[in-house]
């Protein structure tokens, strides 16, 4: 399974406000947003059918049409997932009600947009957590992009497999319920978004986290390739270990057996019967895109190796302190760190276990990956490399590196509800303007135009990538010794095509 870890970004969310009301006509119906200032937006749109009763764990269906004016006002229901207790928001930044019936997007358009370039973006959260309205797309719309945020399903009801589903499902693909709901998505954007002022044509798929491993699988799924043109990954990896339709379905019976089913012979009517929660709570475990041997056939790294993933446009990088999703460093830590790393890792081993044990973590799950890919995409369209180091003014009296999905607030412009603005200084603002404007040159014209400092395309030879940092700038070289040193402990063990 495409392993992911959960966002640690707070919730980005627009503060409510007196807006005029805007109607557009798309295939189900009609939609009543709002209109404001700088960009008309349109919330909880369903883009397929609810995945209820017969129709959880099994491919996405068709919205259903309704009659009169659907209110587009409001944020819809999150899907299915652990919340806090508290109200306070999850690791995906998601609180307030979730449901099954929780396919819908949320769209931020330019005012009287025509053939505006559209970005669609893939939340992250594990596969487990968050949801597309936690994300404010005001600031892209205001800049001339259309800004789609998504929903898709979760945990044990986006990425599950069983032996009585998959006869069930027969020639149709199945367990990648997450992966089909996004390419569900990404088409409903095809059939509705010129009605938004949007350009089919032109539309960037990007993500963060598990969106951004979402964005990669999209890369290598045949189904999805036609329906976008660039892509944009955040902190999302890159080489991930092979896992089957047979490993996720003998999972699928331990799950079945720990709920008191009759393990691999549950009948596929026992399995509907699970109460959403009980499942959410009960059944644990990595959730992600797998290769079902249907819908993905390959998995990402296999497909970036031979070639065969979507030629288009490509941004990917990662951030200096993603082991922040290591948690506390624990002593017994240590004991996983290979010997010879400290030879290549001399000046962290010097500063202790920790500092060794986090530094490998970060390359060898973000910053290493994102180097690899980029190598790999740089044979046919461009790809651009980054590293984003910056810390924000307010974190660094106790952080000096730049946690996993710190780079959202900047892409995005937008600081939050949890926020203050009293807190963000004139050089977050500067950062989070540069790099946002770069993301926006990015939907517009395919390449990165951004700041005073060209941005190369990557190339192996080169080795180039802009750190987004204290210091903005290209760096070549950049941890060489030390990604090296991964690529090669790492690529023997992911089953790629030889060469």
């Amino acid at each position: 399974m495409l392993r992911c870890c959960a966002t640690v970004l707070g919730a980005l969310m627009l503060a409510g406000s007196a807006q005029a009301q805007v109607k557009v006509t798309v295939e189900s119906g009609v939609l009543a947003g709002t209109s404001g200032e700088t960009a008309e937006v349109f919330r909880n749109i369903p883009f397929a059918a609810p995945p209820v009763g017969k129709l959880r764990w099994a491919p996405p269906a068709p919205p259903v049409a309704w009659t009169g004016e659907r209110d587009a006002t409001a944020n819809g229901p999150s899907c299915m997932q652990p919340m806090n207790a508290d109200g306070s928001p999850n690791v995906g930044g998601a609180n307030g009600p979730m449901s099954e019936d929780c396919l819908q997007l949320n769209i931020f358009t330019p005012k009287a947009a025509k053939k505006a370039p559209v970005m669609v973006w893939i939340h992250g959260g594990g596969h487990r957590t968050g949801a597309g309205w936690v994300y404010d797309g005001s600031n892209f719309a205001r800049d001339g992009v259309v800004l789609v945020s998504i929903n898709y399903r979760l945990g044990p009801l986006g990425y599950f497999a069983h032996p009585s589903l998959t006869r069930e499902a027969g020639a149709e693909p199945t367990g990648n319920y997450g992966l089909m709901d996004q390419i569900a998505a990404l088409e409903w954007v095809q059939r509705n978004i010129a009605a938004f002022g949007g350009d089919p044509k032109n539309v960037t798929v990007f993500g963060e986290s598990a969106g951004g491993m979402s964005t990669l699988a999209l890369l290598s799924t045949p189904k999805a390739k036609p329906l976008f043109k660039k892509a944009i990954v955040q902190s999302g990896g890159g080489w991930f270990p092979v896992s089957t339709l047979a490993d996720e379905e003998a999972k699928g019976a331990r799950a079945a057996e720990s709920l008191r089913l009759a393990g691999a012979d549950a009948s596929v009517g026992d399995l509907r019967k699970l109460p959403a929660a009980t499942l959410i709570a009960k059944v644990g475990g990595d959730y992600g895109p797998f290769v079902d041997g249907k819908l993905l056939a390959e998995t990402p790294s296999q497909a970036f190796a031979a070639g065969r993933a979507a030629d288009v446009p490509l941004i990917i990088g990662a951030n200096s302190g993603e082991d922040s999703l290591l948690g506390p460093w624990k002593p017994e830590m240590a004991a996983m760190i290979p010997t010879a790393a400290r030879t290549v890792y001399a000046e962290e081993a010097a500063a202790g276990d920790e500092a060794l044990g986090r530094a490998i973590f970060t390359d060898r799950i973000m910053v290493g990956p994102a180097r690899w890919v980029a190598a790999k995409a740089a044979g046919g369209k461009p790809a651009w490399l980054y590293h984003f180091s910056y810390v924000g003014n307010r974190f660094r009296p106790v952080m000096t590196r730049a946690f996993h999905a710190a780079e959202i607030q900047y892409v995005f412009e937008y600081w939050g509800r949890r926020t203050p603005m009293s807190v963000v200084s004139d050089e977050d603002r500067a950062m989070a303007t540069l790099m946002h404007a770069c993301w926006v040159a990015f939907a517009k014209g395919g390449a990165p135009k951004c700041g005073t400092q060209p941005w190369p395309a990557y190339t192996p030879k080169g080795d180039q990538l802009m750190e987004f940092g204290a210091g903005n700038g290209v760096r070549a070289g950049f941890r060489k010794s030390r990604l090296d040193a991964q690529e090669a402990v790492t690529l023997p063990t992911l089953a790629l095509p030889a060469n």
